[in-house]
């Protein structure tokens, strides 16, 4: 199966609006605060066929998604998009993988005057498929109220980095998902060599997410607001990359 990128998943559990700030700061426009049905809370930076997405938890209420906090904040989510979840599910079963059963919900889209729902279906792989955080695939069902002209801007992710105990095992684990040119997978002694004096990593987990690569953006003007937010960062082989050490993150920038 090839695997199409639909978005990655910044987690911020509920400190949503510090990080929606620190994108703001960036350079990135970001989406009204959305609301989904399951009680997550969301901005999106939205490219032209994927995004990607800040998820957080409201700070008072009634907490639905204690999956949002199973993990540390940070990078947590790699989706896929799906034209058919019913299919992909059994594409996925097919496969070998242990699969949640589809799940449902919507939001409310307000965009200028116009008011109208976006709805999903998720098929999600059970938890611990991957240690590095939630990999699943996601069918919009009206697409029109993610991908508004407004809210879209120049650029697109490029890379996903994954930092690993086992590189040989987790890029045959991820091949058994699908074909797909985004991924790119570390040791840790490979991050420690290139990327240790802007964000040390302890090691210790089996694997996760650390870095993604975005292109589009002014890297001068990138430098600056990172400056200006005090910013550990870094020029490497024409890239600019900016830590965000409260999210355990590495944003890659690059011409283009």
């Amino acid at each position: 199966m090839n695997l199409k990128l639909d978005h990655v998943v910044i987690n911020s559990h509920f400190a949503l609006e510090e990080c929606a700030g620190w994108f703001r700061a960036l350079g990135f426009a970001l989406t009204p605060k959305g609301y989904h049905t399951l009680g997550s809370i969301n901005h999106l930076i939205m490219f032209n066929d994927h995004y990607l997405e800040l998820i957080g938890l409201p700070e008072s209420g009634e907490t639905r998604r204690e999956e949002l906090l199973a993990t540390p904040p940070g990078l947590d989510g790699l989706v896929f998009a799906s034209d058919d979840a019913q299919a992909t599910e059994n594409a996925l079963r097919a496969a070998g993988f242990n699969v949640q059963p589809p799940r449902h919900f919507s939001r409310e889209v307000v965009s200028g005057e116009a008011r109208g729902e976006a709805r999903f279906t998720t098929v999600r792989l059970a938890p611990d498929t991957f240690s590095a955080g939630r990999v699943y695939f996601c069918q919009h069902h009206t697409p029109e109220w993610v991908w508004r002209d407004e809210w879209l801007q120049a650029g697109a992710i490029r890379e996903l980095t994954i930092v690993a105990q086992d590189i040989a095992a987790t890029r045959a684990q991820y091949a058994q998902l699908g074909d797909s040119d985004l991924l790119r997978v570390l040791s840790y002694d490979d991050w420690r060599a290139d990327y240790a004096a802007l964000l040390p990593l302890d090691g210790q987990r089996e694997s996760l997410f650390a870095a993604v690569k975005i292109s589009g953006r002014d890297l001068n003007d990138v430098a600056t607001a990172a400056r200006e937010l005090n910013l550990p960062q870094a020029s490497h082989n024409g890239q600019l990359r900016v830590a965000i050490p409260a999210l355990t993150l590495v944003l890659e920038f690059i011409d283009g």
